[in-house]
């Protein structure tokens, strides 16, 4: 027997008429069609959203947009990647009639349009939170880090520039050591460097030194402790087990389909203070008054926990199980630590100590000769964010007749707090990693998104706007299907 045989190259093909039969009726790219044909991008803050009255029509925007979505769900997210596809791919030349925007039209419209991208990812979640995909009960938040356009060598901290420094010198003495050695030599036969090459080479130490005499100073005057040169707002962290230099990008998924209800781009080492922020979001875009929100003991910040407390979150965070108190009434400002003016006050009714984070330090022990009992809380100042205390144990204080620490002696009437007891339920808290890690899963090894392809937070949080509507549209399409979208959508 032989092989299946296909036709040959030089028999004639008669093509349909239309593109249109090419594309099945329950096609991804029909979603894709519908869905950015129903929005208006002026109202999302595109630019070039209307052609000019004269010279070279530009392509339209939607059209962009539509190859920009379909290129992410199908893990093609280089702009010249997505023009060759432009010229091969039937469904890309459906969804864009036969047009082939040149690499540069392709990758220009996603560096100009990061908040307008944003825009439309927040666009498209409130949409399916109008269709009920969204159970806007419990949420999880999470961080992950993934690679900047900036190699290792590429980035310095305090610690690398003063050890290169260090033996920049050491170099520089070296060399001339060696140059007064050759001057010592009559002859130049058995010189490996003669005195002009050894020059040359301190020269260039001296310069690489002035460069980076520049990088310390540039650190030492702005108060950071890392530079990046490719991408100066990428930093150096800890991802995967190694050290690279990353975004951490903090994201809030929803708990009933594990569709993203907001993100944001951060070159923050950890996932501090990141509760109240991403709670925020998720308030205005899912519109709820109260929301229960669970994270990993990375988020266990006790004035961030108290922040969001205070705006009607229910934090289920791992690693607290403590008191804390925070204001009985409402700041407007936020910030929890106004209400002890940066000092620590004695509660005399309760005979606790409130730190300025909030947290309650308890009586711990009571010394005869000075008359003072001490106050503190072990396991509030290891989670705080405040770090206040060098101390090992934390946050310790005295309470005696002269102690200048506090501010004076409060009473409950005095000063305006309450007291709760902040624990996580463990039945919410057991659902966090099939809610939170679902969607970086998925966007990292389906979606090949590890790395960035732009550089600046700004550019950034537009590629990741562009990945986590791919995201949403391919959770919401494997759950009811194309067809159900658009009969949805045409409501």
């Amino acid at each position: 027997m032989e092989f299946k045989k296909g036709e040959r190259r030089e028999q004639v093909i008669l093509f349909p008429e239309s593109l249109e039969e090419y594309v099945e009726e329950n096609s991804t790219v029909r979603v894709i069609d519908a869905y950015v044909n129903s929005n208006n991008l002026s109202d999302h803050g595109f630019n070039r959203w209307q052609p000019n009255e004269t010279g070279r029509p530009p392509y339209d925007p939607k059209d962009i947009l539509k190859l920009y979505i379909y290129g992410y769900l199908n893990r093609i997210r280089s702009s010249r990647r997505l023009e060759t596809e432009s010229k091969r791919n039937v469904e890309v030349m459906w969804l864009l009639g036969k047009l082939s925007p040149d690499h540069k039209t392709i990758a220009r419209f996603r560096s100009d349009n990061p908040e307008a991208l944003k825009n439309m990812f927040r666009d498209f979640v409130k949409m399916c939170a109008k269709f009920e995909l969204y159970g806007k009960e419990l949420a999880s938040i999470d961080g992950s880090k993934f690679k900047a356009v900036n190699s290792k060598k590429r980035n310095f901290t305090q610690g690398i520039v003063k050890d290169r420094l260090e033996r920049l010198d050491k170099k520089i003495n070296e060399y001339f050591k060696e140059l007064d050695e050759n001057d010592r030599k009559e002859d130049d036969i058995d010189k490996t460097k003669t005195k002009e090459d050894i020059k040359k080479i301190i020269e260039e130490l001296k310069e690489r030194k002035i460069t980076y005499q520049k990088h310390a100073e540039e650190l030492k005057g702005n108060g950071e402790t890392q530079k990046s040169l490719t991408d100066p707002e990428s930093r150096l962290m800890p991802s995967n087990g190694k050290m690279d230099v990353c975004y951490n990008v903090q994201t809030a998924v929803d708990a009933k389909n594990k569709l993203i209800i907001g993100f944001e781009v951060t070159n923050h080492t950890n996932d501090m203070n990141q509760i109240t922020p991403m709670a925020e979001q998720i308030k205005d875009v899912l519109e709820v008054e109260t929301i229960a929100i669970t994270g990993d003991k990375g988020y266990a910040s006790v004035s961030d926990i108290a922040a969001a407390i205070q705006i009607g979150v229910d934090p289920h965070i791992a690693g607290t199980d403590y008191d804390i108190c925070i204001p009985s009434q409402e700041d407007k400002s936020g910030e929890i630590t106004n209400q002890t003016n940066g000092k620590c006050v004695y509660l005399k009714d309760r005979n606790i100590v409130l730190c300025p984070m909030g947290n309650i330090l308890y009586p711990n022990s009571y010394n005869r000769k000075n008359s003072a009992a001490l106050f503190y809380n072990l396991t509030a100042c290891r989670n705080c964010a405040c770090r206040c205390s060098t101390r090992k144990k934390g946050q310790m204080h005295q309470v005696t007749m002269h102690e200048s620490a506090f501010s004076k002696t409060f009473s409950d009437k005095d000063l305006s707090v309450k007291q709760i007891h902040i624990k996580p339920d463990s039945k919410i808290y057991k659902q966090r990693k099939s809610i939170a890690e679902h969607p970086f899963g998925t966007v990292k090894n389906s979606m090949d998104g590890r790395y960035c392809l732009t550089k600046g937070k700004r550019k950034v949080t537009g590629e990741f706007a562009l990945l986590f509507m791919a995201y949403n549209l391919k959770r919401v399409i494997n759950i009811l299907g194309s067809k159900k979208i658009l009969q949805l959508m045409n409501r």
